[in-house]
Parts: structure tokens; sequence; C-alpha cells
């Protein structure tokens, strides 16, 4: 059997996702100088309204992260050549490490080459065989593919469904290790989890307590800490997850909590040991974006109002918008063809608006999913609004 023939399954399964309306495929994008809310698509396109990234605060293009960046790329070079526990600890990580424990109120901090990364590191070095993790139906994949890893029994309780949790809690209550793990925000919905309940169940059950603020790190809290912070509830989450590729606009994760926790994942987290760190350039960006994170409250602000403007419009235009006020705004299609033809008719109009199918979402769930940013501005999402209107009646999906 030749290698061709060999994968002739690769075919007939790619096949058989374009007959669905599920094949994905890579669009090159460019930056707009200048201009972080916007973004061009393809080579000659002209400008459109990036209303897909999570560039929460419109940090990605700042100058001073920029210069940051470039003075310590001539100082360190690109790579760090190895591992950190080989010789790739640059005097970088300790720096912004203990910048990010201070920023947390917390003992210790990890950082991670993505969030993705810190999940399935941090999940697979704290349970395994004997253990069981629960986890919200609708976390993110990298969450779920690191319990897969560890081993451990996965028990998904239904969305946000704290009855159904404390009872299969109280059915596993005879576990070696129980970890509760939650999306503090929620990536395709942008609801909350129910921290202070999962707070309540965690002690009740000898559990350990996971949150995720990927989506909320940098957005919530006085200084951004996280919607933890924010609720009150910092001090009962035992693994605290962030990341740098959102709010910050940059890329990388981070990892909180105790002293014992963190060098203990120094030990065991194999993509931390396994991995060439990360490169001094972009850790001296990222310690440079935590310092505007916390300093910038206006950039808060500013998304709390392009948040409010946006769904407010939105709503108006006779779209049904789940209440909430996260920057991720979703309008439910159904079908994933209608869709992929609703966000062409939006790039067609000016906008970048990707269609987000399954497996992302839930099957029959496929939409348009919106992220907002400080960069945008009022009449820019006034614009917005109207065009998703038209582009919604002509599709038939107003009031869905």
């Amino acid at each position: 059997m030749n290698a061709m023939s060999a994968l002739t399954w690769m075919e007939e399964e790619l096949a058989s996702l374009e007959e669905a309306s599920l094949k994905r495929s890579l669009r090159e994008s460019y930056t707009v100088p200048g201009s972080p809310g916007r973004m061009f698509r393809g080579t000659g396109s002209r400008s459109l309204l990036n209303l897909s990234a999570n560039d929460y605060l419109g940090l990605s293009q700042h100058p001073a992260i920029i210069e940051a960046m470039r003075e310590a790329l001539l100082e360190e070079g690109l790579g760090a050549g190895a591992s950190r526990l080989v010789t790739g600890n640059r005097k970088a990580y300790a720096k912004l490490e203990e910048a990010i424990a201070e920023w947390q109120n917390c003992e210790a901090a990890l950082v991670f080459g993505s969030g993705y990364m810190a999940n399935a590191g941090v999940i697979r070095s704290v349970v395994g065989r004997g253990d069981v993790v629960f986890s919200d139906q609708l976390n993110h994949a990298s969450i779920v593919d690191g319990i897969l890893m560890s081993r451990a029994e996965l028990v998904r309780y239904r969305h946000l469904d704290m009855e159904h949790l404390e009872a299969m809690l109280h059915k596993h209550r005879d576990k070696r290790r129980k970890l509760i793990v939650t999306d503090a925000v929620f990536s395709m919905d942008g609801d909350q989890a129910r921290l202070h309940e999962l707070k309540l169940l965690k002690h009740e059950y000898g559990a350990m307590l996971m949150v995720d603020e990927a989506h909320s790190g940098g957005i919530y809290g006085r200084h951004g800490e996280g919607l933890c912070h924010e609720l009150g509830v910092k001090d009962e989450v035992d693994i605290h997850i962030g990341t740098f590729s959102k709010a910050f606009g940059a890329y990388g994760a981070y990892v909180c909590g105790s002293r014992t926790l963190i060098d203990y994942l120094v030990n065991k987290a194999r993509p931390l040991i396994y991995s060439t760190a990360m490169p001094p350039a972009l850790l001296a960006g990222i310690a440079q974006a935590l310092a505007l994170v916390q300093q910038d409250h206006w950039r808060r602000e500013r998304l709390g109002s392009a948040v409010r403007f946006f769904r407010s419009s939105l709503k108006k235009s006779g779209f049904l918008i789940p209440t909430g006020d996260s920057a991720i705004v979703p309008i439910i299609i159904g079908d994933n063809e209608t869709a992929l033809r609703f966000s062409a008719a939006l790039e067609e109009n000016g906008i970048a608006a990707v269609a987000i199918r399954p497996p992302s979402v839930p099957e029959g769930t496929a939409r348009i999913r919106f992220s907002l940013s400080a960069a945008h501005t009022d009449k820019e999402l006034r614009d917005a609004a109207a065009r998703i209107r038209q582009v919604g009646l002509q599709f038939g999906v107003l009031g869905r």
C-alpha cells in the first residue's frame, strides 16, 4: 500500500466535513497599523471592522509593548534556546512571574507557552487514574483535553446547573481526589460561571476548584485581576488560570496559586518541562502589557461602554441577545451553511465576524460570535449594528 492510498480515509472525511459545511481552511489576515480594531482579509482587500478578535483592551499594537519587545530582542536575541529547566529560564521569567503574583495577590505564579498548554499541563499534573474531574459542559476544549490526558474520570455537568453538579459530587464523594473546573466567562456564549455556588460545593465535598479566566482576566476586577477577584471568591480558588492572548493582546498564559502548587507544577507539568522556553522579547512585551492592564483603567471603562452600546444596538435592531456584560456577544444562527453565508455577507458589508460551528459549539447552534474591543468607537459599532440588521433581515434570523 503506497502512502497516498493509506490516507484515502482522510480525503473521505474531509469530503464529509465539506458536505456538512464543517470544513475549515486557513485565511490570511493583516493588521491595520495604528488601528487594532480593524483588519485586512486577503491581499488588496479593504479594511474591515474586526469583530472576531479577542484584543479586548486594544493593546496588541501599543507602542510601549512594541518598544519593550524591541529592546529585549536586541539584548537577548530571538529564542531562549532550551526549556526552562535546562538553560532557558531567563531573568525575564522571574520578573514577570513576581509581577503576576503581586497583581493576583497570591503566593506564586508560573508562566506557560499558551492557555492550552496551561490547562492541559495543570490538569494532568493534579489528577490521574482513580480521581474525578467535574467539568462544565461548555468548558474550553483545552480543559476537556487536559482531563482526557490525565486519565481521571471525566464527569460533565450540565451548563451552569449546580443541582446536577452537586448530584455528581455526591455520587463520586468517595473518590481519591476531586477537581471542579470551569471557565469564568464562557468563550462562545459570554455568560459567567456561578462562582459563589462552586465555592460552597467545593467546601462541602472536599474538592479542588480550578477557574480559567481566559476571557475575564484584564477585564473584571479593580486592576483587571479577573472575575474571581471582582466577585470576592479569589481566596477560594485553588488553581487560577489566565491568558495573555486576550485582554493583554499578546500570547502565553499564567497559573497562580500557592507556592506548593507552583513548585509541584515545575516538577510535574509536562508542557512546561518538555517545551522550549518562551522568547525573552515576548516575556518583556507581556510584562509591559501587564503594567498597562493595571494602570489603564479607562480601557476597561471604554470596553464596558462599547459592550453596553453594542448589545443595546443589536437588541433595538430586533436580535435576541443573551443578558450579560461580557465582550462576547453571540447571535445564534442554527445551521452551519446559513452561518457561513451570514459571515460572508457581513464581510461584504465591511465586518469581519467569523461563523462558529461544531465542534466549537453544540450541534444546531452555529453562530456569529462578536467580540468587542476598547479600540472600537461608538460610530463603528452603530454602523456595524445597522449592517448586521440588514444581513439579519436578508437571512431571516432576526428574533432568534
